[in-house]
This record gives C-alpha cells, structure tokens and sequence, in this order.
C-alpha cells in the first residue's frame, strides 16, 4: 500500500512586513539583498518583535482546515546550517510543550476522502538559492537574503494519500482556498511551495524536496513510487533519506539521510514570550472569515440555477467570484456566470491580464442586461468584452463605437437569409428534410452579419423562407 504525506510551505504573502521585522514581506519588489535588516539577518544584539497579523492569519487558516487553535502558542529555534539560513537557526514552532502551534489536528474533504492535517506552524521563511554556470563544474551559489523572514505557515498532513492525483486535487483546494481566505496569494514565485513523503508497503518513508510546482510534484510522487516498487521487488532495501527532484532527467537524486527532531537541537525561543491568543479574537476572526467555496458553489446552485459546474469554477477562484457577487442580480445571474466562465477566462487567464483589465462589476451587468434585452447578440458581446478589457469604456459607448447593435430589422435580415439560401443550396435540401442541420444556416447568417443577427428572429424567417420552397 502507497501512503503519501505532504509538508506545504505557504507564504502569507499580503502581509506588508515580515513575520519578525518591519522589512517588507514583499520581497520581490526589490534587487537583490535590499530587503534585510540585522533582525531578519539574525546580526548580534538584535531582537525579534512578533508581526501580530500573522499570527490571526495564520488562525484563520488552521479555522478553514477545522484545525483546532490553542490559547498558548510558543515559538522554538530549529538548529542547522545552510547558506540561505543568516542566522544558522529557523524561528518555528513544535509541540514538545502539548499543542502549541498554531493549529492542531484538523482534516479537509477532497473528492469522498478525508485528508487529516497532523498540524500547521508559522515560521519564517529562509533566504533564496541561485544557481549561476553553464554546467555543475563552473556553477556557483549565490544567496539572496530578501526572502528571509518572510511570514511562512507549514501545514503538515497525514500520509493519507494514495496517488500523485490525489495529491494534486487537494493542492488545487488548497491552494483555491488561501485565495478566498485573503491571506495568499499561490500564483506568486514561490509563495506556495510542497514537499512529500512518500512510502510503500509500510517501508521507510522518503522525503522529496525541491519541488517547483504541484505539477512537478505530481510528476515526482509518480517516480518516487515507481522507484521504490522496484527496489521492493528486487528484495533491496528503501533507505530513510531525503532526495531532490531533478527537475531536467525528472527523476529524484539522493540529497542526505533523513533528520529527526534531535538532529535539530530544538528549544524555546527565548526571545520571544509564550503568545496568547484572546478567545475573544478566535470568535471575531470567525465572524470575519469570508464565505467557503463549499458554500459559495451550494448558493449559487440553489439560488441562482447555475449548473453545478458553472457553479464549482466560478466559486473556485476569488477574482471571478468578487466579480460575480458585485454585479448580478437574480434575473442576470446566469447569464454573467456564463460571460465570466466562458468568455472572460479565457481572456484574463494569467495574473498579469488581470491587471492590466479594465473591467468592472458595472461593465459585467450592463453586458448581461444587454444580452438579455436582446440589444446586443452574445456573439458581439464577447467583442464587446475584448474592447472593455482594454479602454474601461462603458458597454453603451462601446457598442455604439463598434456598431454591435443587434441586426432586428425583419426585411434587412430576410434580404441576408435569401443571399444565405441562395448560396447554399446543399444545405437548403439538407434542412429541408433534416430540421437539425438548420444550424449551419443559422451559422452562416451570424456569419454575413459579423454574429450582430437577433438569434431567435433569423431561425424564425429563415424556417418560414425554407416552408415557402
């Protein structure tokens, strides 16, 4: 039997300052090594202060996970050497002391399986590695500090999955849902980052580290697997070690055995008292906890009619749903669930388009209205939206700019059908003695009229010139 652990590393990336200094979380914004001071450098004589909004982001994550929360949480040193690590010790956190991390055992539904989270710690993120030479015999190391510090919460699972797809499933929740809780945003390099243990049979688990994205780490569970069934069939022994995924041959390479606890030196933080956390706070965090994506998808079925799943991709991603909550009514809603999930994504499908957009919750209802007022056709809707992503203008003077209108006009449109019929004579007979073949005809008219034709209107002269034949 396969069993799969995960150890993910999420960045709380809209924090503005650090988990233990006020240099800002933010470090990408700045060249390298600006962004350190002698806290986050772990220089002499200087003193950690706790960055508070961590600590009631980091809540609200172990909340979401159904994790339990302690009233005490206590930080500890974790004791190693490595070159992104300025002060050759980790500020993190451990239950020796009973559960004072910041969250405790909590579970997570993905598909019909329940995922058991053993913990969540805040801890602080080490520097960056970069990796510099044509090859490994001129290649050098080079560190850049600015990630250090940055406010970092663990979230430790159970080996409760069973293959690589699972693992990516409930990557893909997890990662849907730190965006709709407003504490990170995954998209970001490097702002969500995992590592698994895996083992089969019962054997001795291995540690895959150094993994890039969830697809690489579904890539690396997959020949972890394959590499220790095969070291199980030939009767040789699977070694307790962490390995590094090779992200060029895409197989794992061993690293060095694997720590335990001891091997860490842990103990208190002294520099940083034991925190309570005022159970007054846990209640109001609760209240201010943002609707689930659980309960966003059940709404919009349930109120709104949209398909179940219309319904599970728009409450999926917190900028689409934003959108669609600001600007539907009950009689439009399924109309902008249909422009948001079959037309905008397509169009600001990465973080950058998104923004560079002008649109706006205002844009999206007048769109919608339009449509459902039969002023405009869906198809000149979606020309629409390329024109309002770009200039911001409102959906009147863009329709009116473009000339998008609907073509109503019962004689205009019968002179368009007759040219349609007249060039196309196979399909006239097709249609003739097949009805459901009438579609390439209705195609053709939205054709000759740049998709501007009422829909309904052109289907309904163009039957009547076809029974007059």
């Amino acid at each position: 039997m396969t069993k799969i652990g995960l150890e993910i590393h999420c960045q709380l990336t809209n924090l503005k300052s650090k988990l233990f200094c006020s240099c800002k979380a933010n470090y990408r914004e700045f060249e390298i090594n600006e962004n350190i001071c002698p806290i986050c450098m772990g220089l002499p004589g200087s003193l950690p202060r706790l960055n508070q909004e961590a600590v009631k982001k980091a809540t609200l994550i172990a909340m979401a996970l159904n994790c339990t929360t302690p009233n005490k949480i206590a930080f500890f040193r974790k004791n190693y050497f490595y070159p992104d690590l300025p002060k050759n010790f980790q500020i993190t956190q451990l239950n020796i002391y009973g559960d004072t991390s910041i969250g405790g055992a909590g579970s997570i539904i993905v598909g019909d399986k329940k995922i058991n989270i053993t913990r969540i710690q805040l801890e602080e993120d080490p520097g960056r590695l970069i990796y510099e030479g044509s090859s490994s015999k001129n290649q050098i190391t080079l560190v850049d500090y600015n990630r250090a510090g940055t406010p970092l919460v663990e979230i430790v699972t159970e080996p409760d999955f069973e293959n690589p797809k699972h693992v990516r499933e409930f990557l893909n929740i997890l990662s849907d849902l730190l965006e709709n809780l407003g504490v990170s945003d995954p998209t970001l390099e490097g702002a969500m980052r995992a590592d698994a243990n895996v083992s089969i049979d019962g054997g001795k688990k291995v540690e895959v580290k150094n993994i890039g994205s969830f697809h690489d780490l579904e890539k690396a569970v997959h020949f972890e697997i394959t590499r220790q069934n095969s070291l199980h069939d030939r009767d040789i022994e699977i070694i307790q070690e962490t390995r590094h995924w090779d992200d060029k041959r895409k197989i794992t390479i061993s690293s060095r055995s694997k720590e335990e606890d001891l091997d860490y030196r842990y103990f208190l933080e002294g520099d940083i008292p034991w925190i309570t956390i005022d159970p007054e706070i846990r209640e109001k965090l609760k209240l201010e906890m943002p609707e689930s994506i659980s309960s966003k998808k059940e709404r919009y079925v349930s109120k709104y009619n949209i398909p179940p799943q219309v319904a599970d991709v728009l409450s999926s991603d917190k900028f689409y749903s934003e959108l669609f909550d600001k600007s539907h009514t009950e009689s439009n809603a399924k109309e902008i669930a249909n422009i948001i999930t079959t037309d905008l994504m397509g169009l600001v499908d990465t973080r950058e388009k998104r923004e560079e957009s002008k649109i706006t919750s205002t844009h999206l209802r007048d769109l919608a209205d339009s449509i459902q007022s039969e002023k405009i056709s869906r198809i000149s809707a979606k020309n629409a939206l390329h024109e309002i992503l770009k200039t911001g203008k409102s959906v009147v003077d863009v329709i009116t700019e473009l000339d998008l209108g609907t073509v109503s006009n019962e004689s205009e449109l019968s002179e368009i059908i007759k040219e349609v019929i007249t060039s196309e004579p196979e399909a006239v007979e097709q249609a003739k003695s097949n009805p459901q073949t009438i579609n390439y005809l209705v195609g053709k008219i939205m054709q000759k009229t740049k998709g501007k034709a009422d829909p309904k209107l052109s289907l309904d002269l163009l039957k009547q010139q076809l029974d007059d034949l």
